[in-house]
């Protein structure tokens, strides 16, 4: 069942559970943090940014995970299958960051020793820029970008934990984004431009609970002259009344049902993550191959808390069909799909 979403009013009540369970196609709701009544700890707050081409990726993080601020910055070469990231934390931020309770205006700006980010909105024009200091053999990263021409329709879902009923996630994705801007690493300049690089944002506001392994996928680009994307994920909260599965045409969202994450499995049962996956759906609208190029991996622990994700970039090959029966064929479509498990 696909529950939508249509009318704009408070996503909270007065007990702090949702109002409404469902997908919409924009940021209708009205996130207000102070309607919370979970455990001010349990908030999570984050703005996730990748802008990527056929060559490099870029992905900038800033997330107020209440007892933990955490600030990063990826480079991945698609080319020579490489990355770097770096990471900073900040202890007990507690909301401090001062996250904007809506994606449509609003300004992040978080500083510390080694590192600067900060990222503007105005409505219009999506402005991140980002230093960081000893990024790659002692030299900084800079990042100067510039998100415009947001699609009319996006991935935004509410859901809900059956675990407690003041957890809850809401989450938008944009997929689409035009680029243009450059990020510097040393001696070296790397160039995003709106004819061949795409942005998505991943925009989250929540309570978790404390174990959770989740899917994603995403991609965005042109193919026959078209604007073309998609979104994918499942494995936490109660997606019963919604799934954030939706394929993108010419800035319209078609909603899909389940999607599955077929990931090859290796010796002992293990998730082999560099083989090809197949991606799979209950109604036969998204059927895909998926060629690996890199697994972004970390799998950090801090005594109870622990994190392991394996973001893989790679090519999707296949077809995706819209609403009106239309197929849009992909062939070595770069995106991602990924699978984290955390205990947070």
């Amino acid at each position: 069942m696909q529950k939508e979403i249509t009318s704009p009013h408070d996503l909270l009540d007065e007990n702090g559970e949702l109002i409404e369970v469902g997908y919409a196609k924009s940021l209708i709701l009205k996130y207000d943090r102070s309607k919370i009544k979970a455990g001010s700890l349990r908030i999570k707050e984050w703005d996730y940014y990748l802008v990527y081409n056929s060559k490099y990726a870029v992905a900038l993080t800033v997330d107020d995970n209440s007892y933990m601020g955490l600030y990063s910055v990826t480079l991945i070469d698609f080319e020579k299958p490489h990355e770097i990231t770096k990471t900073k934390m900040s202890f007990m931020p507690k909301g401090k960051t001062n996250m904007p309770s809506s994606s449509k205006v609003g300004d992040i700006r978080v500083k510390g020793k080694g590192y600067e980010y900060t990222f503007l909105n105005d409505g219009n024009v999506r402005k991140l820029m980002v230093k960081v200091a000893n990024f790659k053999d002692k030299e900084p990263i800079e990042v100067e970008l510039e998100l415009f021409d947001e699609p009319e329709d996006s991935m935004v879902i509410a859901t809900p934990f059956i675990e407690k009923k003041t957890a809850f996630y809401y989450n938008q994705k944009i997929v689409g984004l035009k680029v243009r801007g450059f990020v510097n690493v040393g001696n070296e300049t790397i160039t995003f431009n709106q004819a061949d690089s795409r942005a998505i944002l991943d925009w989250g506001r929540g309570v978790w609970t404390y174990k959770n392994t989740w899917y994603w996928g995403a991609g965005a680009g042109v193919v026959d002259g078209k604007e073309v994307g998609f979104n994918i994920g499942y494995g936490f909260g109660d997606t019963t009344r919604a799934s954030e599965n939706m394929i993108f045409y010419e800035g319209k969202a078609h909603k899909l049902d389940l999607v599955r994450f077929n990931i090859p499995q290796g010796e002992r049962g293990r998730d082999d993550y560099m083989s090809p996956w197949t991606f799979s759906s209950n109604d036969k609208r998204f059927e895909m191959n998926f060629e690996p190029i890199i697994d972004r991996h970390s799998n950090t622990s801090a005594i109870i808390i622990s994190s392991n994700q394996h973001q893989v970039f790679g090519k999707f090959s296949g077809y995706m069909t819209l609403d009106n029966g239309e197929k849009i064929e992909l062939k070595n479509f770069v995106g991602f799909a990924e699978k984290v498990i955390n205990k947070w």
